[in-house]
């Protein structure tokens, strides 16, 4: 069962509390180490042994999968003399994303979505860039880093001849990329819906387009501050931040621009669905009270006749008449047909 954010309540600041679902059974540090001629990849199995590789001239990344383990993180503030506060909204998963300059560090923090059964999974990931070291911190195996990796075990790539600064526009950007596939996965699934709803709404139709719409909601509540949050790295006076990386920056920045303006179009077009599921039911409900309206018409002037010949009275005219009962028939059909024609010739049949 997941901890909620009450369970916080009345405790001091930088208590070191895991707030939210535990993802990872177990958790998992990798260490990755490299400049323009060194590279190397490891497992390791606490924070210390990242230790002797903190001063060196190669860039450093520890990648942390799993938040339960507080003590982890601790060792993680102590020995990199990390805030106390930076550590706890770590642990805490409910965070929105920002951007907070230590001057020794930066820190950030963003959503990973994932897209899987027509439901958005939303993962926080904590990047803390420092001058030759880069950690990030995730609530379980499996991220959108795997290019990046790829790119750092390339020795021709740019990213071995780049510093720490560098990687971080790299981590970002494949997250910012990502949900680029997110969206036209979303796309792909309001095209399906928008046709149902024009050709066959039903109430699972419904149901689709406000699921569709709370997707939609979530997805914006987090890119809306990550558009904040590369804005003020790109506008930062950091010294971790060199002026050659602020240029890819800005193409990120760019990036989140159009993720809002198609998120935004996603949200119109929902709207749009909504109003015409609505309008289809109506329209549907119309048609049915047409037909049941004309068939209760037709009917009036029947039961009007049958009411009269009900009646039973000792001297009718025509209660004796053998014709009587097949000329009253006939009259009926006459009615009904000359009703259907007419109404015919008003188009509304």
């Amino acid at each position: 069962m997941p901890i909620k954010s009450s369970s916080k309540a009345g405790l001091p600041p930088g208590t070191l509390l895991h707030v939210g679902e535990e993802k990872a059974e177990k958790v998992n540090i990798t260490l990755i180490t490299y400049n323009k001629t060194h590279y190397e990849e490891k497992n390791v199995a606490s924070v210390e042994e990242c230790l002797p590789l903190k001063e060196k001239s190669a860039v450093t990344w520890i990648n942390i999968d799993g938040l339960h383990n507080t003590k982890i993180i601790e060792e993680l503030g102590h020995h990199f003399t990390i805030h106390p506060l930076v550590l706890e909204d770590i642990l805490h998963t409910g965070q929105r994303p920002k951007m907070e300059d230590y001057k020794d560090y930066i820190f950030l923090i963003l959503k990973m979505f994932s897209y899987n059964e027509k439901t958005i999974e939303i993962e926080q990931i904590s990047l803390i860039l420092g001058p030759n070291y880069v950690f990030s911190i995730q609530e379980r195996e499996g991220d959108v880093f795997d290019p990046v990796r790829k790119r750092v075990r390339n020795e021709k790539s740019n990213l071995r001849k780049m510093g720490a600064d560098y990687l971080v526009y790299s981590l970002l950007d494949a997250i910012v990329d990502s949900n680029f596939v997110i969206l036209e996965t979303l796309g792909e699934d309001i095209e399906d819906t928008e046709e149902e709803v024009v050709t066959d709404p039903t109430t699972e139709t419904l149901q689709a387009i406000q699921t569709l719409k709370r997707e939609m909601i979530g997805l914006r509540k987090s890119v809306w501050p990550l558009r904040e949050l590369v804005s003020a790295l790109e506008r930062g006076e950091s010294p971790l931040i060199r002026r050659s990386t602020l240029i890819y920056l800005r193409d990120v920045y760019d990036h989140t621009i159009q993720i809002m303006d198609t998120v935004e179009t996603y949200r119109d077009t929902l709207s749009a669905m909504l109003d015409i599921y609505l309008s289809s039911i109506s329209n549907r409900m119309n048609e049915i009270m047409k037909v049941l309206t004309i068939i209760a018409t037709i009917f009036i002037p029947l039961t009007f006749l049958a009411g009269i010949y009900g009646m039973n009275f000792r001297y009718m005219p025509e209660l004796v008449w053998k014709w009587g009962y097949p000329a009253v028939l006939l009259v009926m059909a006459g009615i009904s047909i000359i009703m259907l024609l007419y109404f015919r010739g008003k188009k509304w049949l």
